[in-house]
């Protein structure tokens, strides 16, 4: 089967919706042979951030001179993105290779336990990983964590970056109830790394006690201290648990990168226990070679454009402080574009304010829902606004906004930055640490 007829297979064999639970999961493993057992992996979730702490975890490991599986969800443009090898998306064809080897398993399978595409994802991803001999995988929790697919990996390692509320319908309405969900990554034993702070780091410290999980605090155990930052990244000390990284390059900007960074750290440390090459020096190298496409992603242009898949309240928030301050004097116009099942209103309430003009379009998925009313919304806070369902249609409407001088902000949907996103590459300039 080829690339495209594979992937269609896979969506045929699938559920629809959302299910959650690790039993369809491990059996689906069993019947490939159980690929998760014995991989060092490195475990992330957490409700922002966790993205970032991956590709920083990648980017360590690469330094290192490892080979390195690195699982993620969504994807920006393609099914690929997912399922990284070294850093590079895999190959169409190694993907439909695979897919094609395992297939009378799979499908086997499926027809007795009927599983999620993401639950069949995650069985792809850790088998692609066995046969590719990795020596680290970094696996982002897709949903929560107790009952998220990933789970069911024993890592060396696992991160809860932060939490706050998303998702509300699933995980719970407190930012507490959602802690405990994402408490579920934590295993007896196994170091747990976190920034989260208040009643979610109660919940979550003691959910390590009661597991026997060593628990290292960003900002206590671990910490940073910023020196410089710029559009094209930032410069900072960090303290990690056994050394001190002096003046390093972080070529992500925004406030939020930082406290990532730090996480990052910590759990490379952790892993070098197991691997003693993800030491210092690839650490640091590995920082500084870090990329994480659509997040504050600043294309140069006369408006520049800036991409950012804020989504949630808290994301929008780190995405206003970085606009403000790197953005004081200029026009901002936002391209606008988000899920209605997402807290739209609380994306709106924290961005709207501080922007000239919004321009609200509607995102390329079917839960984009009744778009249109996003923008009454918007309207509470801004007097410009507009509507243009074409997304590259907004984008060029919001360009003759800006003026030359000014700043295109497309925000609020992974969606919407992946559909426009390939004719910025092919248009702009990427700005370039």
């Amino acid at each position: 089967m080829g690339y495209e007829e594979t992937l269609d297979a896979v969506r045929k064999l699938a559920a629809t919706g959302m299910e959650f639970g690790l039993e369809r999961v491990r059996y689906l493993l069993a019947s490939l042979g159980d690929p998760h057992e014995g991989l060092l992996a490195a475990h992330v979730g957490g409700t922002n951030g966790k993205g970032s702490v991956a590709a920083m975890l990648t980017a360590v490991t690469r330094a290192a001179g490892l080979r390195v599986g690195t699982f993620t969800s969504p994807h920006l443009t393609s099914y690929t993105e997912r399922f990284l090898l070294d850093g590079q998306p895999v190959a169409p064809e190694r993907l439909a290779d695979l897919i094609t080897t395992y297939w009378d398993q799979l499908a086997a399978a499926a027809r007795s336990v009927r599983p999620t595409e993401f639950e069949l994802h995650t069985a792809l991803a850790l088998t692609l990983f066995r046969e590719e001999q990795v020596d680290v995988a970094v696996l982002e929790v897709g949903l929560g964590g107790r009952l998220d697919a990933t789970n069911v990996v024993r890592p060396a390692v696992a991160v809860i970056t932060n939490v706050s509320l998303d998702h509300q319908d699933i995980l719970g309405e407190t930012v507490a109830e959602i802690a405990r969900e994402k408490a579920g990554i934590v295993k007896p034993g196994v170091p747990l790394v976190t920034a989260a702070g208040g009643e979610a780091l109660e919940v979550i410290s003691a959910a390590c006690r009661e597991r026997g999980a060593p628990l290292i605090r960003v900002g206590a155990d671990v910490r940073w201290e910023p020196l410089t930052s710029s559009l094209r990244g930032q410069v900072l000390n960090i303290y990690g648990l056994k050394a001190h990284y002096p003046e390093v390059t972080l070529p992500l900007a925004g406030w939020h990168q930082q406290v990532n960074a730090a996480c990052a750290v910590a759990a490379a440390e952790v892993l070098a226990e197991r691997e003693p090459a993800l030491g210092p020096r690839a650490i640091r190298d590995g920082l500084a070679a870090t990329a994480w496409p659509g997040r504050f992603e600043v294309f140069a242009g006369q408006p520049a454009v800036v991409l950012d898949a804020a989504h949630n309240p808290a994301a929008a928030a780190a995405l206003r402080d970085t606009l403000v301050a790197h953005f004081p004097e200029r026009r901002i116009v936002l391209v606008f574009g988000i899920l209605t099942d997402k807290d739209w209103a609380g994306v709106t309430a924290a961005l709207a304010p501080v922007v000239d003009a919004v321009v609200v379009t509607r995102p390329p998925a079917n839960r984009a829902g009744d778009w249109e009313r996003v923008a009454v919304e918007v309207r509470k806070y801004c007097a410009e606004v507009y509507t243009e369902a074409g997304n590259r249609v907004a984008v060029d409407h919001a360009r003759n906004l800006a003026g030359a001088e000014g700043v295109v902000v497309i925000t609020g949907s992974i969606y919407l930055i992946g559909a426009v996103r390939p004719h910025l590459v092919q248009s702009l300039r990427l700005e370039k640490p």
